[in-house]
């Protein structure tokens, strides 16, 4: 085989590789949010994405890794949102409630609420899904709070426990969502949501305002 032919089959062979992944990831993503982790077998998943128990083991070493795959997209499609809602905002502070807001609401969606929610921490355990927490939404969550504190929105503080306690109160709240029967919950979560950032913001900035 000459050289161009083994470089043109070492790239197909990755495609492949790659888009059998892609479709790994996709199909047990649905499974585990439809039935939840413990319901869904390896056999249902390699059925589901129409390859091999091998090609998956090629891929990922155990259900649980490739849970723990699912759960990081999962995650990081949560914080791209996040991100993009506060993007969107040119005020700092704006762009803090929105980015607040964004996650409660995106955490409204059956799937995420199934696998980031309810079965990534008891699947992975505590301190690893708080791992990977902290490498999204709570990254962008430290990140406009440090900004804030910095221009004096915020009373100078610590930025780590300001994030843990709003990160946790948000994450709380999403699964209280999740059980709740009342279709005017999130409205009303994020009307206290409002309340809780405005009682953190400095004197003079303070927007005193009846919830939308």
């Amino acid at each position: 085989m000459s050289m161009g032919r083994f470089v043109m089959a070492a790239s197909l062979r990755i495609q492949q590789r790659e888009q059998t992944r892609r479709t790994l990831l996709h199909e047990s993503r649905r499974l585990f949010a439809t039935k939840g982790y413990a319901a869904v077998g390896i056999s249902e998943i390699v059925t589901a994405a129409g390859v091999t128990k091998g090609a998956l083991y090629h891929s990922f070493d155990s259900k649980l890794a490739l849970f723990r795959a699912v759960l990081e997209d999962v995650q990081s499609e949560v914080g791209d949102r996040v991100a993009a809602a506060a993007d969107a905002r040119t005020d700092p502070w704006e762009q803090l409630v929105a980015g607040c807001e964004t996650f409660l609401t995106t955490c409204t969606t059956p799937e995420i609420q199934r696998i980031m929610l309810i079965d990534g921490p008891a699947v992975l355990g505590w301190q690893e899904w708080r791992a990977l927490d902290e490498t999204t939404s709570a990254r962008h969550l430290a990140e406009a709070l440090t900004m804030l504190v910095a221009d004096g929105v915020i009373p100078a503080q610590p930025v780590p426990p300001l994030t843990h306690l709003l990160s946790g109160a948000m994450n709380e709240a999403a699964l209280w969502l999740a059980a709740s029967p009342d279709p005017d919950a999130l409205a009303d979560t994020l009307a206290s949501l409002r309340r809780i950032l405005d009682a953190i913001r400095t004197g003079p900035g303070r927007r005193d305002r009846a919830p939308e």
